[in-house]
């Protein structure tokens, strides 16, 4: 792999910059991070998290990252997305207890989890904000919330496209009380509702299943849209990524390190 040359890692880590961040002069608080249409990411789940990807955003999980892992992304330019599920109970997290069995609905598929009643905003609110909270004190810079369209599954509760709704805006004001840029995960059907109360998307096989049309309105309102393929071959939907503005890769169904970018 060859270096660039000084000067020209120099103007490209302050284009990165500026395309990430805006600064303020008046040393007042600096404005939420908005990530704009186009930037390339990193997302990785398993495990803690390696810092190889040359890419200006890494989403990784909060739990599993510690303050300093978060600083030492920040260190080499980079913005860090907390992925926090928001939508099922997991019993390997720490806090597993704080949630009665009242909330807890049916196996969602994953191993250890449970489908959340979303309705009982008064229980799960102030346990998110723990974990909100914990999104911020370690320094990340935004929270990818999972699993916020559970109205559409199987979850043991009569969840409603309301009740989502509700929930899903609940979970975006708690990131943003906290300084915190939050993105819209899946969630296709209620885009229009919701791309006024989230600063980016998050999207998984939007081009296998062709929808990746319905993610534009992010987009046009000048908001990243981070979004991956799992079994898709780049040649296959890359063309039509770049020309919707999505910042689009391949990954293992593990979101280990391997990536594969349009």
């Amino acid at each position: 792999m060859s270096r660039r040359p000084r000067r020209r890692a120099a103007l490209l880590a302050a284009l990165t910059a500026a395309a990430l961040t805006s600064c303020s002069d008046s040393g007042s608080p600096a404005p939420r991070w908005k990530p704009r249409p186009g930037l390339a990411w990193q997302w990785q789940l398993d495990g803690r998290v390696d810092p190889s990807a040359d890419v200006p955003v890494y989403d990784i999980d909060g739990f599993e990252n510690s303050a300093a892992d978060v600083a030492r992304l920040h260190r080499a330019g980079r913005k860090v997305i907390c992925y926090v599920n928001v939508g099922a109970w997991e019993d390997f997290r720490p806090d597993r207890d704080a949630f009665p069995g009242s909330v807890l609905g049916r196996p969602n598929g994953w191993r250890g989890e449970r489908w959340l009643d979303i309705r009982r905003l008064d229980v799960l609110r102030p346990i998110m904000e723990r974990r909100f909270d914990m999104c911020r004190d370690k320094g990340f810079d935004a929270v990818e919330p999972d699993l916020v369209e559970g109205y559409g599954d199987d979850t043991g509760f009569p969840l409603t496209a309301r009740d989502q709704l509700a929930y899903n805006r609940m979970v975006a004001a708690i990131a943003h009380e906290r300084g915190l840029s939050v993105g819209l995960k899946n969630d296709l059907p209620q885009i229009p509702q919701l791309v006024a109360d989230f600063d980016f998307a998050v999207n998984e096989e939007c081009a296998q299943y062709g929808e990746c049309g319905e993610l534009a309105p992010f987009v046009e309102a000048g908001k990243a849209v981070f979004h991956v393929e799992y079994t898709q071959r780049r040649g296959d939907f890359c063309p039509e990524a770049r020309r919707l503005g999505l910042s689009s890769m391949v990954k293992r169904p593990e979101l280990g390190v391997w990536r594969s970018p349009c």
